[in-house]
């Protein structure tokens, strides 16, 4: 069977949150597709994140019951896990950061340089609560 003749599922509301869904999953490395799993690509997956809501509030009161119930759980689902997997990244770094740092008091520069790529992990993290405001809304 070539690539032109395997069928496609419907274009579906419903499809369309589930391929977001995947999608951030997949860059918060909870689903992976190889042998060894990926590491967690915060800023992808907060922007896959960040579609859904905006669909989520564009579409607010054109939706049946049940497409209502799956964008907002895979809403809620997704920003938990991103939550945890934000937290599980601040901790290693965090971890890595004081073994760096002993390691480091007699070495050159170069294990300064390492400090860049754990900067955006710590850059995302706060901006967690600006990424997810349905939470903050809901709550009272």
């Amino acid at each position: 069977m070539s690539e032109q003749d395997f069928p496609l599922p419907p274009p579906t509301f419903e499809f369309l949150v589930f391929s977001l869904k995947t999608q951030a999953e997949l860059r918060l490395g909870i689903l992976s597709y190889g042998e060894k799993p990926e590491q967690p690509d915060l800023r992808a997956s907060r922007h896959a994140i960040d579609l859904l809501g905006m669909i989520a509030e564009k579409t607010r009161g054109n939706l049946s019951l049940d497409e209502q119930r799956l964008i907002e759980n895979a809403l809620t689902e997704l920003r938990f896990r991103y939550v945890q997997v934000s937290d599980d990244v601040a901790k290693s770094v965090a971890a890595a950061s004081p073994a760096a740092a002993s390691s480091g008091e007699g070495g050159a520069s170069k294990e300064g340089a390492s400090t860049p790529e754990t900067a955006p992990a710590t850059d995302t993290a706060p901006a967690t609560e600006a990424a997810m405001p349905g939470e903050e809304q809901s709550q009272p």
